[in-house]
């Protein structure tokens, strides 16, 4: 593959210099509302979701540093209909609309890199879809949680971590199920010795009988 010479990351994004900081659990934009620009997350975590007219949040991605998000809003000139909330303290970087296309427009391998990461975004969605709707209440968590450990799992002398602060309803609206129903599965997967649960924290300790309990396979970066 043909070396990128040139990066829509942190540095593209600085030299604007407009920094936006939030607290955890704070609202960053929200549907209706137009994107002041083209936003890079520096550090922090938030998540994407909406909310059902039956009053249901389904939350469909979580953004961790290096991810950026408006793409969606920029490129197609969509309305935002999502919610964008920090789950912890959160720093931004943010780039005029204008002058993101310019550069994409004027670095195509840029622009095929982010083509790339948008389909393996979409790849590992109808994947997960397939899963949440095909499986069963425990097959749908250890999906969820496998996907989380892609994503976030990092290495401990316990077993896999997913450095992400979790709690039981956040990954009930990833999985589209209720905080009790999430718990049981939770607890289930713990008698079962593939994980263990402590201070919001969750450690993989088996990680491929969570592969053998999920039925989606490979799944790269969800990346919006």
């Amino acid at each position: 593959m043909k070396q990128i010479t040139h990066k829509l990351d942190e540095d593209f994004f600085s030299k604007f210099k407009t920094v936006q900081q939030y607290k955890k659990n704070q609202l960053i934009l929200g549907p209706g509302t137009e994107p002041s620009g083209i936003f890079y997350v520096k550090s922090g975590y938030l998540r994407l979701y909406l909310i059902s007219e039956n009053g249901k949040e389904i939350t469909f991605n979580i953004l961790k540093p290096g991810a950026y998000f408006s793409m969606i809003w920029a490129i197609n000139n969509s309305p935002n209909i999502y919610f964008y909330e920090s789950l912890t303290d959160v720093l931004l970087f943010r780039a005029p609309k204008d002058d993101v296309l310019k550069f994409l427009r004027s670095n195509p391998d840029v622009l095929y890199d982010l083509t790339r990461r948008i389909l393996s975004g979409l790849d590992g969605m109808v994947k997960l879809t397939e899963a949440l709707l095909t499986g069963n209440a425990y097959q749908q968590i250890a999906s969820i949680l496998l996907i989380l450990t892609r994503r976030f799992g990092k290495q401990s002398k316990d077993g896999t971590v997913i450095d992400l602060p979790l709690t039981h309803r956040l990954i009930g609206t990833l999985a589209g199920l209720s905080r009790e129903s999430t718990s049981l599965e939770l607890e289930k997967l713990t008698k079962d010795n593939i994980i263990s649960q402590k201070d919001r924290q969750i450690v993989i300790k088996d990680l491929k009988k969570l592969e053998e309990k999920s039925p989606i396979g490979f799944v790269e970066e969800l990346t919006l």
